[in-house]
């Protein structure tokens, strides 16, 4: 009987040992923050009990000392286990994303239009996700106080992690610094994270236009290299539960119930936005650009759809989304092989508005006010994000922690990403997919073999 049971707890699903741990961290430090533990502070402040105390804390010995050598540790040990494995996986990430359009020289149009579709399409993503967070704004309406006290302590956590983006180049500076001159000392920097994606960008090119044995072995090494990072990243993604729990204790004991009522108002801003994205722009974009019934693409996506919905995974749902775009839409072969192959990785429109949204959100949590400047930065690095993110799910996460380090958010605020990141995880994907499909269709407009497409349902 043991065996049995014990088989059945190793399967309990990630999503599921992380919405416990949420769960778990979010009530103990609701019952930590409403129950007055403070009563049992010592009467000398300067105790040794009261020395292990962040500042702020008011002195409570149990709370403090628990997150002083407990929460706080293991929850800095997951980001920088993280932040390890960011260069790595964004560089052999979107190497390979772009090296896979090496068909483009053959194909083509299809292969220009294919990477004019995804730059557009993402970039209205993003764009519609920062008016929105601006507009509702989720994190907003925390205690200035608290909010700018954890600031504080996150940024000298995060100090031995990141450098603090804030003193990085303004202006024309900063678009300069966009080509970097030394791309180690790029890869070394956090900060200047968006110099690294331009190499790799441009070493994508490279590869694409090389046509070499020696090339070709390369970028079967980068392929192993994404592939390794991908594993890593795996392993450390299993101890998300343990960081979840730590983050949202540390979190809940600080801001009580307003934790609760910001996080359910993100949740919303993000699914609203990837549902107008979905259902607005790619409708807008099929009519007018491609000729289709928005009706009639949805209802012959719909398969693809739910597949994508329900296992996160843009990789997962390729074949499904092969066979409906052969079988249901009617699209022609050599555009949907060449779309959806390169959308799997390449195309995550709906990953980078999440991006997007997850870092306005969190620095309106921390009162860390950003500017137009930075807030067009972040963009940027979210279309690039979205070539470079994996197709798995939590695929996103590293890019989102990255971001926030870029432009001076505490990192730990993914903690609360994590909490709802599943059912946002399942949302956003299916806008991918859907997007790889819209584009398939979007390119297939004009090409011989292409059937005329239905003007309704």
């Amino acid at each position: 009987m043991s065996r049995p049971l014990a088989s059945a707890r190793a399967r309990l699903p990630l999503h599921w040992k992380i919405a416990i741990g949420f769960a778990a961290g979010l009530l103990l430090g609701m019952l930590a923050h409403y129950t007055g533990l403070s009563a049992w502070a010592p009467t000398d402040p300067a105790s040794a009990a009261c020395a292990v105390a962040e500042p702020g804390w008011q002195c409570r010995p149990l709370v403090a000392t628990f997150v002083a050598w407990v929460t706080e540790p293991l929850g800095t040990l997951f980001l920088s286990l993280i932040f390890m494995l960011i260069v790595p996986l964004l560089f052999s990430a979107l190497v390979v994303g772009v090296s896979e359009m090496g068909d483009v020289a053959s194909l083509g149009r299809i292969g220009w239009r294919t990477l004019a579709w995804t730059i557009v399409l993402s970039g209205l993503a993003v764009l519609l996700g920062l008016v929105m967070v601006n507009l509702f704004r989720p994190g907003a309406g925390v205690d200035p106080a608290l909010a700018q006290q954890l600031l504080a302590e996150s940024a000298q956590r995060t100090e031995a992690i990141v450098s603090d983006s804030r003193s990085g180049a303004k202006g024309m500076e900063m678009l300069l610094s966009i080509v970097p001159q030394n791309v180690v000392g790029a890869a070394s920097d956090n900060a200047n994270i968006l110099a690294l994606m331009f190499f790799a960008l441009m070493f994508g090119i490279g590869l694409v236009l090389t046509k070499s044995e020696a090339a070709a072995a390369l970028k079967r090494g980068i392929e192993g290299l994404f592939e390794v990072s991908m594993t890593l990243i795996g392993l450390v993604i299993r101890l998300a539960p343990i960081a979840v729990f730590c983050f949202m204790f540390n979190l809940a004991v600080l801001f009580g119930w307003d934790l609760l009522v910001r996080l359910g108002a993100y949740v919303a801003v993000v699914a609203g936005a990837l549902a107008l994205h979905m259902l607005v722009t790619y409708s807008l974009a099929l009519r007018v650009f491609g000729g289709w019934s928005p009706l009639a693409f949805f209802r012959g996506a719909q398969e693809a759809m739910l597949m994508s919905f329900s296992t996160a995974s843009s990789n997962a749902t390729l074949p499904t989304a092969l066979r409906v775009a052969d079988e249901n839409l009617k699209l022609p072969r050599k555009v949907s092989r060449f779309v959806l192959t390169i959308g799997a990785t390449a195309n995550q429109n709906g990953t980078a508005l999440f991006e997007g949204v997850t870092v306005i959100f969190l620095a309106q949590f921390f009162g860390v006010d950003l500017s137009i400047g930075q807030q067009v930065l972040v963009m940027l690095v979210c279309i690039l994000g979205g070539i470079g993110t994996a197709g798995v799910p939590s695929g996103s996460l590293p890019v989102v922690a990255l971001i926030c380090t870029m432009v001076g958010v505490p990192a730990e605020g993914i903690g609360l990403v994590l909490g709802v990141n599943h059912f946002l995880d399942m949302c956003r994907t299916t806008v991918n997919v859907t997007g790889d499909l819209g584009i398939a269709a979007l390119v297939s407009r004009g090409e011989v073999d292409a059937p005329e497409p239905p003007k309704s349902a």
